[in-house]
This record gives structure tokens, sequence and C-alpha cells, in this order.
């Protein structure tokens, strides 16, 4: 019981800071200007985080996030509503994307 309380207190003093994706290669993307949904109805997406004011789709698949720059929230909008989340990911933000109309490019 003593456990349990300092297990509690322990948690409850830890600093609490913004969420964010890691990407790889050591970038970090900071969640608090995106939406983010988990997703429980796909064995490939796991979740989904967007920001409509930068555009900016983030995907977890299976524990790492896929980054997608320049989406319209019509094309989010699309995935989030497809039957299959993968299949749409596959076809629409990879395949169509390959051109890099979805790239993400940094300065």
């Amino acid at each position: 019981m003593v456990r349990a309380g300092a297990l509690i207190l322990s948690l409850l003093s830890l600093p609490i800071g913004p969420e964010t994706a890691d990407l790889g290669n050591s970038t970090t993307v900071d969640l608090s200007t995106f939406e983010c949904r988990d997703i429980n109805r796909s064995t490939i997406v796991q979740r989904v985080c967007y920001s409509a004011s930068e555009r900016t789709l983030l995907v977890a698949v299976r524990g790492s996030y896929q980054h997608y720059c320049n989406v319209p929230t019509e094309t989010h909008d699309a995935l989030m509503n497809a039957s299959s989340m993968g299949v749409y990911l596959n076809r629409v933000l990879r395949i169509a994307g390959a051109d890099g109309r979805y790239a993400c490019t940094t300065s």
C-alpha cells in the first residue's frame, strides 16, 4: 500500500512536457499544434496526427511515424474515412505522392 502511494506521488511529480513524435534521424515534432487520433480499426495504421494550419500529416505505422507535408484537409479526411486506411495510405500518400508532392523538406 505504501509502495503504491509512493509510485502515484512520483508519477504526479514528473514534469509534464509537450507530446512529441520521433521521426528518426534525431528529429522530433512537437504535437501541440496537431490533432491526433489513435486508430483501432486498422492493422497497419496506429495513429494519425494532422495539423490543418501547417498541412502536415504524421501517420504511425507499425511503431514509427511517417511524415507528409502539403497534405490538403480533403486528403486527411479521406484517409480517416477510408474503408481501408492501409490501402489508402499506400495508394494515395505513398504511391501517388511518390512524385514528391507530399515530401517534407527541411531548410
